[in-house]
């Protein structure tokens, strides 16, 4: 088990790590000097007269109004209660984890102003399974992800709730269940709490790694059609894609050729009287690829935010300056995973569009909808309506959030991200596009049973293989939903993609 290092470089891996597997984290002396420099200058800001953002004076449109320095320590307690204003279902608690890791290596760099104990705190939590109940929705994606890390800041100050041991307490409750005492808040530190992309980044980075899986298995069942409706896989020869060398085009013509290989089902139709099959076959590589270079677009810019500092004001304690900005705006990732979403809706229609040549009898050689005895059997007609439901309802969804925009705090922040809605919309459109892939997988399997003898290539062999170890093959009409969730469950523990390479090899 790897422990992630507050204050070094955070990669994608990492928050995939802490969030979901329960990497340690740990918080190194040097660190705590750096963060304790910063402090210090923080304590003498707070203790003058001079008008500073969120340290002597108020927030957003209350910017300009000057709190006494009695009261200072008041506000931070005040901001983290009033931002508290989420609504909708809890965060998973992996994200909420995600969110939280983010957040602390950012306060990690030195120049958000808070005490090592803040830090060291939030490290504690996540090592010793602490985890804010953190309602989903609110953030606008500036001032950062204001709401949802609001409620979570509430647990370090003893409010609020948290899960321990899949137990739902008081934060008081969960904190001392950790052996864990809250904070007092001190000058500058619940503003720094709540200002930050973490909310987005964090649940971006797992959305980006399961996304990964989801394009390399779009080649598996895409293959399998291909194969199944006696295409060709000379698409996918390398001399056509080095004249267009796009790296994820590339990538996705190289597994259909692993995919496919040792194929006596391509071998018997060599030398067929078709000269090119159907795009949704013969354009794979390039429409997958799309989706791998929006994949890629998005990474490169979650790996550039996690290694930011994302809190306003920013302490520059060397140069002894502060200075005001707008590093919490969440553009880029509201950009980047609005891309996203577009290039995962491609796999979910391409994936359509190949089901309904699978079971359409006006474009197929193969038994109409794919039943034994069709007429008195509906096979799997339907397979094509609920893929096509599902594809329509991507469309919608891929529509980007980052294109609107709404001002708030009286017209002082009167541009904002939508980058948390743009991150939560990817993860639905995610979710649709898996099951578009495993209703493929089933109806893909059937279409090969009826190739027998001729077996398919060895990465196809091996997806129907472990399609036809939960769902038999369709002889008499059954209720379809079980044939899909068992693929789809094959889908999302990842059990058929790893089937594929152990029989292929890793695919690009």
């Amino acid at each position: 088990m790897n422990t992630v290092v507050l204050g070094e470089p955070l990669a994608p891996e990492d928050v995939v790590g802490v969030a979901r597997a329960g990497w340690p984290v740990a918080l190194p002396a040097e660190t705590e000097r750096r963060i304790s420099h910063g402090r210090a200058f923080v304590d003498r800001l707070a203790a003058g007269e001079t008008p500073v953002y969120g340290i002597t004076t108020g927030v957003g449109k209350l910017k300009d109004v000057l709190i006494p320095a009695p009261e200072r320590r008041a506000l931070q307690l005040n901001l983290i209660r009033s931002h508290a204003a989420g609504l909708g279902p809890p965060m998973a608690v992996a994200e909420t984890r995600a969110m939280w890791l983010c957040l602390a290596a950012s306060l990690a760099r030195g120049h958000s102003g808070v005490r090592p104990a803040v830090v060291r705190l939030l490290g504690d939590c996540l090592n010793r399974g602490v985890t804010p109940v953190v309602p989903e929705w609110g953030s606008l994606g500036a001032s950062g992800d204001l709401i949802p890390l609001a409620h979570a800041a509430l647990v370090l100050v003893g409010e609020g709730e948290a899960w321990v041991d899949a137990r739902r307490l008081p934060g008081a409750d969960a904190l001392a269940a950790a052996s864990l005492e809250p904070l007092t808040l001190e000058a500058k530190e619940g503003l720094a709490l709540l200002n930050g992309t973490h909310q987005m980044a964090g649940t971006g980075a797992l959305l980006l790694h399961d996304a990964a899986a989801v394009l390399r298995l779009a080649d598996v069942t895409g293959s399998m059609s291909l194969e199944a409706l006696m295409g060709t896989n000379t698409a996918a020869d390398p001399r056509l894609h080095a004249l267009r060398a796009h790296p994820g085009q590339v990538a996705a013509a190289a597994n259909v050729r692993r995919l496919t290989a040792a194929s006596a089902i391509i071998a018997s139709h060599a030398d067929c009287h078709r000269v090119q099959d159907a795009y949704s076959l013969r354009c794979l590589p390039q429409v997958h690829g799309a989706a791998r270079e929006a994949h890629a677009f998005a990474r490169a810019i979650l790996a550039r935010e996690l290694a930011s500092v994302t809190d306003n004001p920013l302490i520059f304690p060397d140069d002894e300056h502060v200075l005001p900005g707008g590093n919490f705006h969440g553009q880029p990732l509201a950009l980047a995973f609005d891309a996203l979403a577009i290039g995962l809706g491609y796999l979910a229609g391409i994936a359509e569009r190949r089901i309904d040549r699978l079971v359409n009898p006006l474009v197929s050689e193969l038994p109409a909808f794919l039943a034994a005895d069709g007429g008195l059997r509906s096979g799997y007609m339907l397979a094509q309506y609920q893929a096509a439901a599902l594809a329509s309802e991507v469309k919608t969804l891929a529509h980007p959030a980052s294109a609107d925009s709404i001002p708030t705090s009286g017209n002082q922040e009167d541009f904002v991200s939508m980058g948390a809605a743009a991150v939560r919309k990817c993860r639905q459109v995610l979710s649709r596009v898996r099951a578009v892939l495993a209703i493929e997988a089933v109806c893909a399997a059937q279409a090969l049973d009826f190739r027998a003898p001729l077996r398919p290539g060895r990465g196809s062999a091996a997806a129907q293989a472990a399609i036809r170890a939960r769902v038999p093959p369709l002889t008499e009409d059954r209720v379809l939903r079980d044939d899909f969730m068992a693929a789809l469950g094959l889908v999302e523990d990842g059990s058929l993609l790893a089937a594929v390479e152990a029989a292929a090899g890793p695919l690009d």
